[in-house]
């Protein structure tokens, strides 16, 4: 049963999170909002909708290893595995403003993360808490990321916009209403399916959340890059996954934390620690070696280190 409520679950959020996207890109359009934002804002906040969903509903239920160990988790899965398998299909070429803005900015997201996630070690405190105030924090990251994304959009040519798909407003409201309920219902049957696996299994939330979890909710990155690659368009892979883990960290995790606040007790330092070092890791391939391209051998160093973290995460069960 619950692995029909996992797998229900996850065919809700992600057709939730398709039809919402589809319905507000094209009430945006309507409203002659430019194709760049849309796909830099609605677009990127529709891949990220499902972490979202999730999170959220695993911090209400009190599963707040499950929030956090998703958005850590989803975050590893892009940058190692849909980077690695895009790079392994046709190599990358990312931009010099990628990787002198956005690849570091991500890399600021993972160390403002452990930051708010080390009250034991920085503050004496008797447990990790993501708080309230963390949360806004976040946020307030989060706001700075759009205005960034807006002057990017705003100074753009025009250049890579995203296609966007019109249809009637009545239409529109009706995917976007419909959109939103798959989210809420297939949020409750996934994080149910998920927390009562962890418990048949004897497994840990913070490891369902940084495997099984994270895998699942980042199924729209995942095609939209594979995807982008066999139409040998692969330099959207790095938008796409840049984007989603700022999204993640800043808006997934800031939401989560503002409404309820996320005790830490399975996600450790290393697994903090190897999100950082894969941003890291993602900006030397992307500098060095063959200049501003990530290449098949790199993305295969890529996936096998995510392989590598996962065979250790099964171990510690």
């Amino acid at each position: 049963m619950d692995i029909v409520l996992l797998i229900g679950g996850l065919i809700l959020i992600l057709a939730g999170a398709n039809a919402l996207t589809d319905g507000a890109a094209s009430i945006a359009k309507r409203f002659h909002i430019s194709s760049l934002v849309i796909g830099l804002t609605i677009v990127a906040f529709g891949t990220s909708a499902p972490e979202l969903t999730v999170s959220i509903v695993s911090a209400l239920k009190g599963s707040a290893d499950m929030a956090i160990g998703n958005v850590v988790g989803s975050n590893l899965f892009n940058i190692l595995m849909i980077v690695g398998c895009t790079a392994a299909i046709v190599p990358i070429h990312v931009t010099k403003g990628t990787l002198s803005k956005e690849i570091p900015l991500c890399i600021l997201a993972s160390i403002v993360l452990s930051i708010c996630s080390n009250d034991v070690l920085i503050n004496k405190a008797a447990a990790n808490t993501i708080s309230c105030s963390d949360g806004m924090l976040l946020l307030c990251f989060f706001l700075i990321f759009l205005g960034y994304t807006f002057a990017i959009a705003r100074n753009g040519s025009g250049e890579g916009e995203s296609k966007v798909k019109e249809m009637p407003t009545g239409r529109s409201i009706v995917f976007i209403v419909g959109g939103l309920a798959g989210l809420v219902y297939g949020g409750q049957f996934f994080v149910n399916g998920a927390s009562g696996i962890a418990r048949g299994l004897g497994v840990s939330e913070s490891i369902i959340g940084l495997t099984l979890v994270a895998g699942g909710t980042s199924l729209p990155e995942l095609a939209t890059s594979v995807v982008a690659a066999l139409k040998k368009n692969p330099e959207m892979a790095i938008g796409n996954v840049i984007g989603s883990n700022l999204f993640n960290i800043f808006f997934v995790l800031g939401c989560s934390a503002t409404i309820s606040p996320l005790n830490i007790q399975g996600i450790t330092n290393l697994d903090l620690g190897i999100l950082t070092g894969s941003c890291v890791l993602l900006y030397i391939f992307g500098w060095f070696f063959k200049e501003r391209t990530i290449t098949r051998i790199e993305g295969i160093i890529l996936i096998a280190c995510y392989i590598g973290y996962t065979i250790y995460l099964i171990s510690l069960s």
